[in-house]
């Protein structure tokens, strides 16, 4: 079984920047790719950003592209990934959530991911 727990969402005004932390535990797969996803209310959930097991390549979302950057940290006690977001603007206003698969990127469908986090709720107010 694999936990995945993010943390580091709330309320920042346009501009701002957050940054999304997420630890794996449990059965953990050290040689997956791990990324985030997000949904906003009334909308379908998207693809941010993914990083391979090595730490390259990285994907992200037009959207996001020069103002998340994703990374992660593969040492034993770790295995954690990190989404450092900047440049925050209201449309970033979602739930974001923790995944990890052997392979990810902007093409995954959500639906066919099995593991998630409980999701962290990012605010961007104008």
């Amino acid at each position: 079984q694999v936990q995945l727990i993010e943390s580091g969402g709330g309320l920042v005004q346009a501009g701002g920047s957050l940054r999304l932390s997420c630890a794996a535990s449990g059965r953990t797969f050290r040689f997956n790719a791990m990324g985030w996803f997000r949904q906003a209310p009334g909308k379908e959930r998207e693809f941010v950003a993914a990083i391979s097991w090595s730490g390259e390549p990285t994907y992200y979302a037009d959207s996001v592209k020069g103002r998340f950057t994703i990374s992660r940290d593969n040492a034993l006690t770790k295995n954690t990934v990190y989404l450092q977001m900047n440049s925050l603007k209201p449309e970033d206003t979602a739930v974001y959530y923790c995944t990890t698969d052997p392979i990810l990127g902007p093409t995954t469908d959500w639906a066919h991911l099995s593991y998630w986090g409980q999701g962290t709720q990012v605010t961007v107010s104008s």
